[in-house]
């Protein structure tokens, strides 16, 4: 009895915070201007709206939103934790305020409106699926951007229940917008045996637990898109185009196996250890772990910077603290767990300088991933002792275009000697004539596809035909290839011209991301459209710097005389970095003719004419030094760090 009482009295208390939760009043004053997402937000309230199959996600807040007690959604070291707070400035909960996909779908049915019908019903499966599905279970005709307009249920976006009521069913088989919820009012969430009570009592929900919540098939319903091509006229090819297939590209990878692999959720709701009472005025509850953070956070800062500047006309429920938060946590996914960049010299030959650039894919699949906008891009720039300018390649013009680019599109490249040539990680649609299209139903075929792989990605994977490699990548010995099929990684070779010059030479490689780049809605912006004309105003006005993903350098000296042999690649020095000597290894000492020392300046500071037996021995001085050594077989250049 005295168990009943307690729980009798904690729901009592639960009963009456859960209700003033549901106030709309501004209580910020009250709570004091603290620095949290969430302190100075309750008048940001959410839609209450419920009908027999779904709520949104104003129903959730009172308990997974921020606990003003600060006892509830909390890590240990007191940071706000809570799903709705960390979820309410990503792309997931603005999808259907997202101006840029309302823009993008009013272009498509600008361009055939004969399928504008079918075309916003599908768009709107992902971008508002609590609206869309409730529209369907209601036994309604298809469900457009005007129904959206009307439906605050719709505009939550992808909220709670849009996951979370999602069952098992056909789980990794869905895919475009093909989601399966359960008949009755009742979510599932990873722990085992949750205290469904309260929450069936408050907003008439089962909590259960399912295993499937975990799992990367759980996502793949939104993220595999498959569209139905049409031609120029808008008839039908009766083929069908892999618009996005993020979740197959896990699956064509390493990160999809069981013994040591990482699901979707593991990196976008990254899970803590730490012990987290999961709901608000329910401080008695046994604290649970692991928990997820619902950070929902991929690559696309542009957007989120942009929402964020116009958060007030496009009603969105978050602050700027908000938006700031998850901007910084995107911009650090982009710039920590996106890509790996090596660049090393390969010494000169043939009047050449030659310098290799190896990046990585880090993610669990393409790099880019997603929607056929988002590219990466490689500036290359080599400059002398008196830093001008020898070579650029992807330098961005003050318009934010990058000027070499081709037309059309610019192909892939394994070797790269004009600075007419820029490196650019993209796929690229084309329709029905060959030529390239931003209109996704024209999309036909990709002509080019050569984001990078993820690791254990492979041309004969069972879903290889849903993430094509196309183009030149396809023959280039380098791409998703280092001694092995699946390295999830690429090798670009800059080849520079010297024209008889003689100096040091220093080399930087920056790649930078962009989510929506100017040359991909300027098709879009030829069209009219009340929603193209919203967002164009938007865009135009936002800030275009790209996201800079990695920086590397290198640098190598060009002295008179020296032609480097491209086939002594086996000799290294050793130790690297050292205190002092070097030594070599993977030469026959008595083959050497000559070794020469030389600073980054290109000055000549030591030099032998035979192999030390003590070793080379650097100058005092720390710094980059090169080391020649000259066989009868050619040269070859190594870079030493001296400590």
């Amino acid at each position: 009895m005295r168990s009943g009482r307690r729980f009798l009295v904690i729901s009592i208390i639960v009963a009456l915070a859960y209700s003033l939760s549901l106030v709309n009043v501004d209580l910020s004053s009250a709570a004091g201007n603290h620095n949290s997402d969430s302190r100075d937000t309750a008048y940001l309230g959410f839609a209450l709206d419920t009908n027999d199959h779904f709520m949104a996600a104003g129903n959730c807040d009172g308990c997974h939103g921020f606990d003003e007690t600060e006892l509830a959604n909390i890590d240990e070291a007191g940071n706000d934790v809570s799903p709705v707070t960390l979820w309410r400035a990503t792309m997931m909960a603005n999808a259907a305020r997202d101006p840029f996909f309302r823009a993008k779908v009013s272009h498509e049915s600008a361009v055939n409106p004969q399928h504008q019908a079918v075309l916003e019903d599908k768009c709107n499966s992902c971008h508002a699926p609590l609206g869309r599905y409730s529209y369907h279970l209601y036994g309604n005709g298809p469900y457009g951007l005007a129904d959206l307009e009307q439906d605050p249920m719709g505009q939550d976006g992808v909220s709670c229940m849009a996951c979370h009521k999602q069952t098992d069913q056909h789980l990794g088989s869905n895919h475009s917008g093909e989601l399966f919820y359960d008949s009755l009012m009742r979510e599932y969430g990873p722990f085992q045996k949750p205290l469904q009570g309260p929450m069936q009592g408050f907003v008439g929900v089962s909590p259960e637990y399912s295993e499937h919540v975990t799992k990367s098939g759980f996502c793949a319903g939104c993220h595999s898109l498959i569209t139905n091509s049409v031609d120029l006229q808008g008839n039908y090819t009766g083929t069908t185009f892999v618009e996005q297939a993020t979740y197959h590209e896990w699956l064509n990878s390493d990160y999809s196996s069981e013994e040591n692999g990482t699901t979707c959720q593991g990196c976008h709701i990254p899970r803590i250890d730490e012990p987290v009472v999961i709901a608000n005025y329910y401080q008695l509850l046994q604290p649970r772990t692991p928990f997820g953070k619902h950070e929902l956070v991929g690559g696309n800062t542009f957007m989120l910077k942009l929402m964020k500047t116009h958060r007030e006309e496009l009603d969105i429920r978050a602050t700027e603290v908000h938006f700031d938060s998850t901007i910084a946590r995107t911009q650090r996914n982009l710039q920590l767990n996106s890509l790996l960049a090596d660049l090393q010299n390969n010494g000169v030959y043939d009047d050449t300088a030659h310098f290799n650039l190896r990046l990585v894919n880090l993610t669990g699949h393409k790099f880019p991933s997603g929607y056929p906008s988002r590219r990466a891009y490689v500036e290359f720039v080599v400059t002398n002792s008196q830093s001008d300018t020898v070579f650029s390649s992807g330098l961005l013009d003050a318009n934010h275009y990058l000027p070499h680019e081709n037309t059309s599109y610019e192909p892939h490249y394994n070797v790269i000697n004009s600075e007419q040539q820029v490196q650019i990680y993209e796929m690229v649609m084309g329709d029905v004539n060959g030529d390239n299209t931003t209109i996704l139903e024209r999309a036909y075929e990709p002509l080019k596809d050569n984001r990078l792989a993820p690791k254990g990605f492979t041309t004969s994977h069972p879903v290889y035909d849903t993430t094509l490699i196309a183009g030149n990548a396809l023959q280039d010995i380098d791409f998703n290839f280092d001694g092995f099929e699946g390295s999830g990684s690429d090798v670009v070779h800059y080849n520079i011209a010297l024209n008889g010059m003689t100096d040091s030479l220093f080399a930087t490689a920056k790649v930078y991301y962009q989510s929506v780049p100017k040359k991909w809605v300027e098709d879009m912006f030829a069209t009219s459209t009340p929603q193209i004309e919203a967002f164009e105003g938007m865009f135009n006005s936002a800030d275009h710097t790209p996201v800079l993903v990695a920086s590397v350098s290198s640098a190598i000296a060009v002295t008179t005389g020296i032609n480097d042999s491209p086939n002594s690649d086996k000799i290294q020095a050793y130790p690297n970095p050292t205190n002092s000597v070097v030594r070599l290894k993977g030469i026959r000492l008595e083959s050497i003719q000559e070794i020469q020392v030389f600073g980054l300046d290109g000055k000549l500071v030591e030099s032998y004419s035979s192999y030390p037996a003590v070793g080379i021995r650097l100058p005092a001085r720390s710094g980059i030094y090169l080391i020649r050594v000259k066989t009868e077989d050619g040269s070859r250049l190594l870079r030493v760090v001296r400590l």
